[in-house]
């Protein structure tokens, strides 16, 4: 008699959840790798969804051997692995985008910007005063904020000078949050994308072009972005060193993504 499977698909997010690695933060460990294999042998699909855009992800992807659907970009991508393309993209208003900015402005001050540009090979654009993190990720700086706005873009991210990113996403929010989404997707990623668009939106379509539904998900993520796949997902494993927000309304609570927080679920859905 053929055992049912718990749930036909595993949606992970990567920096925090999936990836480990230290400060970089770029490798999955051998139990994780041999855990979410023996879950595609038993006959769940893995799709990977991420805030990172495609051009932040691909050589990622590669370098795991993932040749599957990815949901990028917080949602606003869909992108094929295997045949290195989009499925799906969707691109945010560059007037609506500034008018956001100079909205949220008015209210806290001047607030630090960058921008990720549409497609596969598109850059990452600076603004004056924004702080990379991530030296490994490709960027141009800008000289002023209207270069930021010279293509087509799928998101913008803020940081400010004296507001953490909890108090800034909460500021955002409260002054731009009926035109575009806010969202905290780590540290110092709080950022701006089109209204209805985040990890639920993206992860419902890439998930339907394989013939799921969010009651044969099983979703593992670590920071509020997460929250929308969450809810949408059957089941939401918080990692141990998830955000508040997201433990509060996770399912469940794995250990950290350094502790193989996925894999020790994984294993006991997919003995």
């Amino acid at each position: 008699m053929t055992r049912a499977l718990p749930y036909s698909l595993i949606a992970t997010d990567l920096d925090g959840t999936l990836l480990g690695g230290g400060s970089a933060g770029e490798s999955i460990s051998a139990r994780s790798r041999a855990a979410l294999a023996a879950a595609r042998e038993a006959g769940a699909e893995h799709i990977v969804v991420t805030g990172r855009p495609v051009p932040q992800v691909r050589y990622l992807l590669d370098g795991l051997g993932y040749r599957g659907l990815a949901v990028c970009g917080q949602g606003a991508q869909v992108y094929d692995a295997a045949a290195d393309r989009l499925v799906s993209s969707v691109p945010m208003d560059r007037e609506l985008a500034d008018l956001a900015l100079a909205k949220i402005e008015a209210e806290i001050g001047e607030v630090y910007a960058a921008v990720n540009r549409e497609g596969v090979d598109a850059e990452m654009l600076i603004g004056p005063g924004y702080l990379m993190w991530h030296s490994h990720l490709p960027t141009v700086r800008v000289a002023s904020r209207d270069e930021l706005w010279s293509a087509p873009i799928n998101k913008v991210l803020m940081q400010h000078a004296e507001l953490d990113d909890d108090e800034l996403t909460r500021a955002a929010r409260a002054v731009v949050g009926d035109l575009v989404n806010v969202t905290m997707a780590g540290k110092h990623t709080v950022e701006l994308q089109p209204l209805g668009i985040d990890k639920s939106s993206g992860l419902a379509l890439a998930a339907g072009q394989l013939g799921f539904s969010g009651r044969h998900t099983i979703a593992f993520g670590d920071m509020p972005n997460d929250i929308p796949m969450f809810r949408w997902a059957a089941h939401g494993v918080a990692m141990a060193n998830a955000h508040e927000e997201l433990r509060a309304v996770a399912d469940e609570i794995t250990l950290s993504n350094e502790d193989d927080g996925v894999a020790v679920v994984l294993e006991r859905l997919f003995p």
